[in-house]
């Protein structure tokens, strides 16, 4: 039995998320079932993050169990000719250790929402960003979002149907720029912590529009948190704008984007 990491690309505007689901199609679906194509083997893809519908990744790190003699190359061609006509690809594949897991060796998590700040409809990235009508004032926003970093209770910002036993996490990273993009300019919010709560990305973005915009201060925003009370959440950010970037390993088994 050979232990190989996958790194995966996704669009996930199809799909009901990363993880198999009972109502809709899933990206562990489409691979699971593009590995037993390839291999005549029942797979069982276990992946660093988990995301919810219409939320896209640019290099997840998951892994599978195979007993298959196929070559890293040739299993990775097999199972993206078996992924088409699905938006997901398999962008690097290597044999890794036994003791090596794609969820629990991780010790780092990035992720990316974009948002387009303009009056005119975002077309060509539809289902790509949050498009933002009203002026956003992204320094404030990232002053404010500094207020959200370090070790804190998030149970203002995490979905009541998270699974995670204790609310509690340390976020490292929480940065609000612009970027300029061959599309033109964007925000970008950058996100970084060894675990996330379910929404909590989306939630504290969703929180900093409002500061943008003017409609919360610096101050409410951490009145939200320290309140830790999910009713006091402004707004969940849409999840078209998010995308799992990297996934961090002591070994440096790492993604990049």
């Amino acid at each position: 039995m050979t232990r190989f990491a996958l790194t995966i690309e996704f669009d996930g505007t199809p799909f009901q998320g990363l993880q198999r689901q009972k109502h809709g199609p899933s990206v562990q679906q489409c691979i699971e079932e593009a590995i037993t194509r390839v291999t005549g083997e029942d797979a069982v893809l276990h992946s660093a993050g988990r995301t919810d519908s219409g939320v896209h990744a640019l290099a997840m790190r998951s892994h599978v169990d195979l007993e298959t003699d196929l070559s890293t190359f040739r299993l990775t061609g097999g199972i993206n000719a078996h992924l088409r006509p699905h938006p997901i690809a398999i962008t690097a594949c290597e044999e890794v250790s036994e003791d090596w897991h794609a969820r629990f060796s991780c010790t780092g998590r990035r992720y990316l929402y974009r948002i387009v700040n303009r009056r005119a409809p975002a077309v060509l990235l539809r289902e790509r960003v949050w498009h933002v009508a009203p002026d956003l004032d992204v320094e404030a926003m990232h002053r404010a979002a500094q207020s959200l970093t370090g070790l804190h209770d998030f149970t203002t910002f995490r979905s009541a149907h998270c699974q995670a036993k204790d609310p509690v996490k340390t976020l490292d990273q929480l940065d609000v720029v612009r970027a300029q993009t061959p599309f033109g300019p964007e925000i970008h919010v950058h996100a970084a912590a060894r675990s996330f709560l379910h929404h909590q990305v989306r939630s504290m973005v969703g929180c900093l529009k409002f500061v943008g915009t003017g409609t919360w201060s610096a101050e409410r925003l951490a009145e939200a948190l320290a309140a830790k009370d999910r009713s006091k959440l402004g707004l969940n950010a849409p999840p078209q704008g998010l995308y799992f970037v990297s996934a961090t390993y002591p070994d440096g088994a790492d993604t990049d984007s």
